[in-house]
């Protein structure tokens, strides 16, 4: 059997290393250079920015340790520069291309835009193609342009390695995570930013104890936020444009040196012919059953095309599970109530299951918020301001979700998402000894008290406040 995989960042690199470890041919095809957004242009440049930028931000405390020194300043060349280098690493020390090679995979990259001449047939501009008995498209997201005029005087978020230098005052219109990341890096440079959101809070998808946080940290930083606002029109060139905008019945204008736009990450269809195939998709992505199968059965979608997720983590696990439904058969479902995901912006935040206002829906659920300034760790490292919110099920004591803001945040709802991998309740999370001094322990504590707020356990009434003074 030859399976045909589309596309080569994480979904498609696990569909198709799977597939081969399953005995099968398999040919991998990429547009450009193997990794996808992922490796390229996405997580490792930014994550990489965010970091340096975080080291700017640190400069701020270092009175409070202590210590004296000029301010940092931020040399962008080598900046951007770093960034690159940590995105190459995959290429530069993993060698992604000669592994897949390595292992038996017809790796074919840099063929440009690709797209369906029948159910079983995939061909290039130059006019070769590729046969599957099994495909599975893994193409990928792309930012949305801006749908307003002047719209294309927009950047993205991949555009910030082409900077020649900071601009003193940037907009970010889309205050979903992407924009709110982009928002956080430049503030933390010392740019001045205004960030736009259409809907009513930033991070429209998080819990709306994170929404109004992260608002107030921005804000507190010298960030303006606009929310229930919308961009109207953008006008300019060179280093000065102009955003308009309206918020109700009001007009406003702001006068900036660049201009970012991050309002919509859509699927990679336009040049894929999918009709040709027969494969049923619209605007955003294309629909899958739950094997990840779209409408024909021997062609399947995995990672952000299907838009499911949209999460690195995830797109990995589709990957793999396409190509096992591929070649074994429908029989293996991914599953997505315990998907932990984190931000780069500062300060950080962190979730996993349901939100709050998701939970309340169809559970009796207790929540329960531990405060950065219970932990040793937080206010000994000088970040006493964040919290860990844990929701638990009163009646089944399951763990439903969990939204940290703060450092590490990341990094702790990693163990909440274990413990509801596990199916762990929330009083067998509340028994975990985790190391102290650490922000971890916030998890251990919340838990605790979800025990006591649901009644169960015997936890001393007073034992997250002593805790926290050990």
């Amino acid at each position: 059997m030859r399976v045909l995989v589309v596309g080569g960042g994480p979904a498609g690199v696990a569909a198709a290393l799977q597939a081969r470890e399953l005995g099968e041919d398999v040919t991998l095809l990429e547009a450009e250079q193997v990794g996808g957004t992922n490796w390229n242009h996405g997580p490792a440049l930014v994550r990489t920015l965010a970091r340096a930028a975080r080291l700017v931000r640190e400069w701020s405390s270092w009175a409070g340790f202590g210590l004296e020194g000029p301010p940092p300043v931020p040399n962008l060349d080598a900046v951007l520069a770093n960034s690159v280098r940590v995105a190459r690493y995959v290429h530069d020390k993993k060698d992604l291309a000669g592994h897949l090679r390595g292992n038996g995979i017809d790796l074919e990259d840099q063929l440009g835009p690709v797209r369906f001449t029948g159910p079983h047939t995939v061909r290039e501009q130059n006019g070769r193609s590729w046969q599957g008995d099994r495909i599975i498209v893994t193409v990928g997201c792309r930012a949305a342009p801006l749908p307003v005029p002047g719209g294309d005087l927009a950047l993205t978020y991949n555009d910030i390695r082409t900077l020649k230098a900071l601009p003193r005052e940037v907009a970010i219109i889309g205050g979903a995570d992407t924009g709110c990341q982009m928002a956080s890096i430049f503030a933390d440079f010392g740019v001045s930013v205004r960030l736009f959101e259409a809907g009513p809070a930033l991070v429209p998808t998080a819990d709306a104890s994170i929404s109004a946080a992260l608002r107030a940290a921005f804000e507190n930083k010298g960030m303006q936020v606009f929310t229930d606002t919308r961009v109207q029109n953008i006008e300019g060139s060179g280093e000065q444009f102009t955003v308009r905008f309206s918020h109700g019945d009001t007009m406003e204008r702001c006068d900036v040196g660049a201009v970012f736009a991050a309002v919509g990450w859509p699927a990679n269809l336009e040049h894929l012919d999918l009709d040709a195939a027969g494969v049923t998709s619209n605007r955003q992505a294309i629909p899958v059953d739950d094997y990840l199968r779209t409408n024909v059965e021997h062609i399947f979608a995995a990672g952000d095309v299907n838009g499911r997720s949209k999460l690195v983590q995830t797109a990995r696990i589709e990957g793999r599970l396409a190509a096992w439904n591929a070649v074994r058969g429908p029989s293996r479902q991914p599953a997505y109530h315990a998907v932990p995901s984190g931000s780069f912006t500062d300060p950080e935040y962190g979730a996993v299951g349901l939100t709050e206002s998701l939970a309340a829906r169809d559970h009796d659920i207790a929540v329960v918020i531990i405060k950065y300034d219970e932990l040793l760790r937080a206010v000994a490292d000088g970040h006493p301001d964040g919290f860990c919110k844990l929701i638990a099920d009163r009646r089944s004591h399951r763990i439903l979700g969990a939204h940290v803001l703060g450092n590490y945040s990341a990094e702790i709802v990693q163990v909440v998402a274990t413990a509801m991998s596990a199916d762990m309740n929330v009083e067998q999370l509340a028994e975990i000894q985790f190391a102290f001094p650490t922000f971890t322990e916030a998890v251990s504590l919340a838990a605790q008290k979800a025990c006591r707020e649901i009644g169960i356990g015997g936890f001393p009434p007073a034992w997250s406040s002593l805790e926290s003074l050990d």
